[in-house]
């Protein structure tokens, strides 16, 4: 299985079948879920469906962060 993940390509086993919220930990473990927006494919997905949304072979994940400016 390859994912995308922010224009990085990233490698797994055919057997696994990730998560959104398993592959976000696996790949970003310090990330905060606070001021993020992740889309799959350009659908954003709400937070509350990461644990359940599954991931497929060549997906493309857009993680974006929030950051305070002025």
């Amino acid at each position: 299985m390859q994912i995308k993940v922010n224009n990085q390509l990233h490698q797994f086993s055919d057997e696994f079948s990730p998560t959104l919220a398993n592959v976000l930990s696996l790949l970003m473990p310090d990330l905060k879920t606070n001021g993020v927006a992740v889309a799959i494919n350009s659908s954003v997905i709400p937070r509350e469906d990461w644990p359940s949304t599954p991931i497929a072979d060549q997906d493309d994940i857009l993680i974006i962060t929030a950051t305070q400016g002025g």
